[in-house]
């Protein structure tokens, strides 16, 4: 295996777990004991399997290799060597994606130096929640996850891998991939990312343009312009939104090479980081003949894991979404409660856009993934006795990788990729407005925060929000569409106090959209003075901004939520420092409401008729906002 390349940094392997890390995942360990065990007994039994190329019949096998050149066929034939997987996210719209389209020819090319094979499994679809902000088709959005769960598993029902690779980015389309290649967690999975594009016009400009815009001061040929500076090459948006949160998951689970999230494409680090993953696969299965599967790197530990990263960094609120659905894949049941308690120990250690005016270029540049994993495992706060796609322990990715000159190094002929060498991070931050020490963090508390009270619970990120707009207690005014409330800011309807409360907009009744178009309005008031806050059954997601925002609220109106019995006035009051949201109004008169819904909305047009099923079976968004049922 390539472990001898990542250095051992010097550090006490027996640091003491902080104790509520402990407690958390213990928690989750009793509570999934049954349904971890089911799906370990599922693994352990297609692990036993032989592998099914062996078994294939003559009509099957030619339908395998039947496009294949003569060398793959005859290797095919002998069955002796891997064939590996490649389910690729690959289209030319999706600026994060465009790399994969030559990411399929490196793989296969390093695969036959190792006298080995490689496919394309499937692909899977990969929608812009950027391009569908405020239409019809982010009506989609939340759904496409499944179905690309769904299209990853289909991709491997031919059954006929020995390892995979995913390629994948953004928003749902990386937990789709994971949620469903856990069906297949006997195979070694292993996530190649494409890195982000390269700084355009600093955040603070964007929105400041943004918000002018909302206001009719700048023309949207100004909007435009600074919008395609913002987004103006191939690579993932630069924004801490979902799709670096993604990244960041993946790594901090092990999924990743180390350092590798944050590299931007089309450079040599970043090809030889494409290609040392392939390699590392291929030495695992042939040197080794074994490489971690994806049921081993899953585990109750990783998921806590995951958690700690998503909010010591103030991830995405769609994780709130995203990993309890891919830890139930994997049989494990965590919480929004789990996260919440974490969330009080877990200190916040980035600020990067929205939570601060940086990208994720510049996280790198302080110190990234490395660096952070380093002092989260030296604070306690991370398990480092698990298992990644490298084998056995956290200590390669308190690293960060470089290109590496030494010829001795080299383990491809020259026309392979670029060689690397893992080097030990910074012992400093580079930038301490960006990336800081657990001894100095921004804030003691993580950034994401649960809220409970008569209207359910809810998730609000406070990593972008200012301390003094944390609390807000104020008149309801409600809405069934968020363009209802841009029209009444046009009217001059919203010049004071008050809580947006946006209802209907859940996976029940609308598949859950996020809900990016209030940001502007809202901001403007608050600049303004006035005290403003959002809830809402629908989403908010990674670019959550400075506004408080109760999201994600269940149960949602249509299930018969009490957000569909706030009327225009109430009095509501979210509290993020305490954890509460609630409408001041008494359960005698909440009993007394009716649900007040509006008529049903389309469900035709951009497809949506097709997810009619989806939406009739959808959990809440507590319980992952899926249409599996997997216990």
């Amino acid at each position: 295996m390539l472990l001898s390349l990542y250095p051992l940094t010097n550090r006490d392997e027996l640091i003491m777990l902080h104790p509520r890390i402990q407690e958390v995942t213990q928690r989750v360990i009793e509570r999934s004991k049954q349904t971890r065990q089911d799906y370990l007994d599922r693994i352990s039994h297609a692990k036993k399997q032989t592998r099914v190329r062996a078994g294939l019949g003559c009509g099957n096998i030619a339908h395998v290799m039947a496009a294949c050149s003569s060398d793959d066929k005859a290797r095919l034939k002998a069955d002796e060597v891997p064939n590996l997987a490649i389910i690729n996210s690959y289209n030319d719209m999706l600026s994060a994606h465009v790399p994969y389209k030559d990411y399929p020819d490196v793989i296969k090319s390093i695969a036959t130096k190792f006298d080995a094979t490689a496919q394309v499994a499937g692909g899977v679809p990969a929608m812009c929640d950027g391009v569908t902000q405020g239409r019809d088709g982010m009506e989609l959005s939340l759904f496409s996850r499944d179905v690309i769960a769904m299209s990853t598993a289909v991709s491997l029902s031919h059954d006929v891998f020995d390892g995979v690779f995913c390629l994948g980015v953004c928003d749902k389309i990386v937990p789709g991939l994971l949620i469903g290649a856990l069906s297949f967690g006997h195979l070694p999975v292993f996530f190649l990312p494409a890195g982000p594009m390269q700084s355009g016009i600093p955040n603070k400009e964007k929105a400041r343009i943004r918000q002018k815009f909302a206001q009719g001061l700048v023309s949207r040929e100004d909007l435009l312009e600074a919008e395609s500076a913002s987004y103006h090459s191939a690579g993932t948006c630069t924004f801490y939104g979902t799709a670096n949160s993604n990244q960041m998951l993946m790594e901090i689970m092990g999924l990743h090479l180390p350092g590798s999230s944050f590299i931007n494409p089309y450079t040599e680090l970043r090809d030889g980081l494409t290609g040392n993953a392939v390699e590392t696969m291929l030495k695992q299965l042939t040197d080794d003949k074994e490489s971690p599967c994806l049921a081993e790197v899953i585990s109750e530990k990783t998921i806590i894991n995951g958690l700690v990263g998503l909010l010591s960094t103030g991830g995405s609120t769609n994780h709130a979404i995203h990993i309890v659905a891919i830890a139930k894949a994997a049989g494990i049941q965590v919480t929004w409660k789990d996260m919440s308690d974490l969330s009080e120990v877990v200190p916040l250690l980035t600020r990067i856009y929205p939570n601060g005016s940086a990208d994720v270029n510049h996280f790198q540049a302080a110190g990234g993934m490395g660096f952070l994993m380093r002092e989260l495992a030296s604070a306690g706060y991370l398990h480092t006795d698990v298992k990644t796609m490298l084998g056995d322990g956290l200590a390669p990715y308190m690293t960060e990788p470089r290109l590496d000159k030494d010829e001795s190094l080299i383990m491809s002929d020259s026309n392979g990729p670029s060689k690397v060498k893992w080097v030990d991070c910074p012992a400093n931050s580079l930038d301490e407005e960006v990336l800081r020490p657990v001894s100095n963090p921004f804030s003691k508390q993580g950034g994401l925060q649960l809220l409970t009270g008569n209207l359910g619970k809810a998730v609000i990120k406070v990593s972008a929000v200012a301390e003094e707009h944390q609390v807000v207690t104020a008149p309801a005014k409600v809405f069934n569409s968020q363009g209802a409330l841009q029209e009444a800011y046009t009217r001059g309807e919203l010049n004071q106090d008050f809580i947006a409360v946006l209802k209907e907009q859940g996976p029940k009744a609308k598949g859950m959209p996020e809900l990016h178009k209030l940001t502007p309005v809202m901001a403007t008031l608050q600049d303004q003075g006035f005290k403003v806050a959002i809830v809402t059954d629908g989403r908010m997601s990674g670019a959550s901004g400075k506004v408080p925002a109760a999201i994600h609220l269940a149960p949602e109106a249509v299930e018969g939520g009490i957000i569909a019995k706030i009327q225009e006035g109430d009095l509501v009051t979210l509290d993020a420092p305490n954890g509460i949201l609630k409408v001041h109004v008494s359960d005698d008169e909440l009993a007394k409401r009716e649900l007040e819904i509006s008529q049903p909305s389309l469900t035709f047009g951009t497809g949506r008729e097709l997810f009619t099923g989806f939406r009739n079976i959808v959990s809440s968004a507590d319980l992952g906002a899926s249409a599996f049922g997997l216990e």
